[in-house]
C-alpha cells in the first residue's frame, strides 16, 4: 500500500506503523488517518503480524491535529466535526477492533488529538522526557474522539478531570506514574523496551489475545455484573488450546 503520511515495517512478527510528517510534527491530518486505519486493518488480516506498534517519526509522536487542516473545516460549538472527526473515528475503531495488540510508543510530543489516539491503544510506553497533554481548552476546543471517556478511565476522574481543566502538559514519566502509561524509559531505551514487551505477547495465543481485546474494550464499559456475564456468555473462536495444553503435558 503507497502511503504519503504514515511509513509501516514489518520484522519478526511486529508491524510498525510510523506517522511520518516529522516536519510538521506529525501532526494529524485526514489523510493521515486514512492511512492508519487501512495500515491497521491489513494488519489486523496479516498471519504473520501479531503485534502492532504505533509511533512517530522524530521528535513527535505527534503535536495534535494540523492547525492548516483546520482552517479547512468551519469549526463550531468548539468541535471540529464533519470529515476529519468521521476520519479521526473510524481510525481510532480500527484500532480497538483489531484482533492483535496495539501498542502506542510515545516517543515525543503528544497532543490532544494524538493523545485519545494513543488511549485507544490496548498498552503504551513512553519515553521518560516526552511531553503529553489534553489541551482542547487552551484552544476553545471540545474533546470529540473519545477524550472524555478514555481518560478518566486510564487516571480515574478527578486526575483527568485536572488535566482537562488545566491543559498542563506532563511528561512520560508521569504518564506512568499516574496509570496513563504502561511504563517510561529514557528515549535511548525506548525501542528496547517496546521489542522486550512485543516478545512478551508474540508467544501466546492469538486467539486468547484477540478475546481477551474483545472482552476488555466491550465488557469493561459495563457493570462489574454485566460485564461477569458477558465475559461468560461469549464464545471466541480459539483454535490452539489443545495443543498448547499437548506441548504442556509432554
Amino acid at each position: 500500500m503507497a502511503t504519503e503520511a504514515i511509513r509501516t515495517e514489518k520484522h519478526e512478527g511486529v508491524l510498525t506503523i510510523t506517522l511520518n510528517r516529522p516536519e510538521a510534527l506529525n501532526a494529524i491530518t485526514k489523510q493521515m488517518l486514512e492511512e492508519l486505519k487501512a495500515a491497521v486493518l491489513d494488519g489486523g488480516e496479516d498471519d504473520d503480524v501479531g503485534v502492532i506498534v504505533l509511533t512517530g517519526e522524530g521528535r513527535a509522536f505527534s503535536a495534535g491535529v494540523d492547525l492548516k487542516e483546520l482552517n479547512k473545516i468551519k469549526v463550531e460549538a468548539g468541535g471540529i466535526g464533519g470529515t476529519m472527526d468521521e476520519a479521526a473515528r473510524a481510525a481510532i475503531q480500527a484500532v480497538q477492533k483489531v484482533p492483535k495488540v496495539v501498542i502506542a510508543k510515545i516517543n515525543g510530543f503528544c497532543f490532544t488529538g494524538a493523545l485519545e489516539l494513543a488511549l485507544a491503544c490496548d498498552l503504551i510506553v513512553c519515553a521518560s522526557e516526552a511531553k503529553l497533554g489534553d489541551t482542547h481548552a487552551k484552544w476553545g476546543l471540545r474533546p470529540t474522539w473519545g477524550m472524555s471517556a478514555r481518560l478518566p478511565s486510564a487516571l480515574g476522574k478527578r486526575k483527568a478531570r485536572e488535566l482537562s481543566y488545566t491543559a498542563r502538559t506532563f511528561t512520560g514519566a508521569e504518564a506512568a506514574e499516574w496509570g496513563l502509561a504502561n511504563n517510561a524509559v529514557p528515549r535511548v531505551e525506548l525501542d528496547a523496551a517496546v521489542h522486550a514487551l512485543a516478545e512478551e505477547i508474540l508467544p501466546n495465543s492469538r486467539g486468547s489475545i484477540a478475546a481477551y481485546k474483545f472482552l476488555y474494550n466491550k465488557g469493561g464499559a459495563r457493570t462489574e455484573k454485566k460485564a461477569l456475564q458477558f465475559e461468560e456468555e461469549k464464545v471466541f473462536p480459539i483454535s490452539d488450546t489443545a495443543d498448547r495444553l499437548a506441548e504442556f503435558m509432554k
